[in-house]
């Protein structure tokens, strides 16, 4: 049995989008052994994900010596390690625990020391999306290229909440009345993307309520302490607020037993489009992170960008992208009339 080393050390919608790494292998290797190398804060990503077969944390491994590291890297027994976001330490330490094939991309240098299968991979200027540049990684393992149609990488983003929601939590989306939506709306982006902004996420939430809908917001512990002033005002048109309220895993099951989520290019949007739930993205037209490149994957997943082509205006004042605020709430609203609720396992 063939065993595979992803090694994905950024974000959670990052993760989530080398879950068709992970997929396209077991279409190609049935039998082979999957194993995600990741950080602590995405675990609970790679155990909702049927592709994956383990995961190794970062963060403990670099608890341990190098020595240590080496050796809890060879325990994994992998035949093969793919790079697929570059980390200087983990391209030496995969050499140093002699990994057989260990692929990177061409353009970081140290690849060249550490990789013994090299990419042609550039993701800055690329038209493809993120999930398809990802499976590139792929093609020394082929006799074909490895790119694929995004229609056919789609449904490679796949995941399935682990734990069961929380009692209180089931009661609050099972109070639905037919016809009603449950909607998560999460406002903030921890930097990882631009932002719609609170007063629209407010309008919406007001435009939500006001159609019968029952709308909740999430978030972490240090957000939910952002947004005290605005939940308090906008408390009236909530079902709940949950910020820091809920793990990771607990996360993932709200999301899966809720109809939709709205939010910029965030986590918790490419988790609800994984879990087959509706995912309405909010984006700006700027490359690289226009919607080209991260838009949601899933059978309900859209999105919304204004129509000002790869606009430049907001390169050094992001906090002032115009774009993504021209996005007006009633056009959320629209799209998130036209969705049907969602049968879930919490009902």
């Amino acid at each position: 049995m063939t065993t595979f080393l992803l090694s994905r050390t950024d974000a959670i919608g990052d993760v989530v989008l080398t879950l068709p790494v992970a997929g396209r292998l077991k279409q190609l290797f049935p039998d082979c052994r999957v194993v995600l190398l990741g950080r602590t804060y995405t675990q609970a990503v790679a155990e909702a994900c049927p592709w994956i077969d383990g995961f190794l944390n970062f963060d403990e491994l670099l608890k341990l010596s190098t020595p240590e590291q080496v050796v809890t890297l060879q325990a994994q027994q992998a035949d093969v390690i793919l790079h697929v976001f570059p980390n200087k330490h983990l391209a030496r330490l995969a050499r140093q625990a002699r990994i057989p094939v260990r692929v990177g991309t061409r353009n970081r240098w140290f690849h060249w020391l550490t990789c013994n299968r090299l990419v042609a991979l550039s993701r800055k200027n690329s038209l493809l999306h993120e999930a398809q540049l990802n499976l590139q990684l792929l093609e020394p393992l082929l006799q074909t290229a490895a790119s694929l149609p995004l229609a056919e990488v789609a449904p490679l983003v796949r995941l399935v909440s682990t734990v069961a929601v929380k009692p209180a939590h089931q009661e609050l989306l099972t109070a639905r009345r037919p016809g009603q939506l449950n909607i998560i709306l999460h406002p903030r982006s921890r930097g990882s993307a631009r932002e719609w902004g609170l007063a629209h996420f407010g309008n919406l939430a007001r435009l939500l309520h006001q159609a019968g809908h029952r709308v909740f917001v999430t978030g972490t512990a240090a957000e939910g302490e952002e947004l005290r002033e605005w939940l308090a005002e906008h408390r009236s048109y909530l079902a709940a607020e949950l910020t820091g309220q809920l793990s990771l895993p607990e996360l993932l099951a709200f999301i899966g037993a809720s109809d939709g989520l709205v939010a910029g290019s965030t986590g918790p949007l490419h988790v609800a489009a994984a879990l087959g739930r509706y995912a309405l993205g909010l984006y700006p037209p700027i490359r690289p992170m226009h919607p080209g490149r991260w838009a949601p994957l899933g059978q309900h997943a859209e999105y919304l960008v204004f129509d000002r082509p790869d606009c430049q205006d907001c390169r050094t004042q992001p906090a002032a992208c115009s774009c993504i605020k021209a996005l007006e709430p009633v056009e959320a609203l629209a799209r998130i009339q036209q969705w049907q609720p969602l049968p879930s396992a919490a009902f």
